[in-house]
């Protein structure tokens, strides 16, 4: 994941963005916890808009949901926390 949506991933965490970096084992817990507090939150207003939508009649697609984004880092975070791994990029 680069670019703005690894940026925004790791500003969900508490990470700032950066060529390298680490999250250690410790710190999956909370890092998934964050992840999901924020997949709800968007799922919220996805719904509220939807249904502001709804009623206005628009039909557009909604783009891809943060949920879709951050499945892989949770995943990997679940595995490596499991493994009692940390993850390191850009080394």
């Amino acid at each position: 994941m680069m670019g703005p949506l690894g940026d925004r991933l790791l500003g969900l965490i508490g990470k700032p963005p950066a060529a390298q970096g680490i999250i250690e084992p410790n710190a999956f817990p909370a890092a998934i916890a964050a992840l999901q507090a924020a997949i709800t939150q968007e799922e919220r207003a996805r719904a509220e808009s939807r249904d502001d939508a709804d009623e206005g009649g628009d039909t557009a697609q909604a783009p891809v949901s943060l949920r879709q984004r951050a499945w892989p880092l949770i995943d990997m975070m679940q595995r490596c926390q499991a493994a009692n791994e940390p993850i390191v990029w850009g080394v």
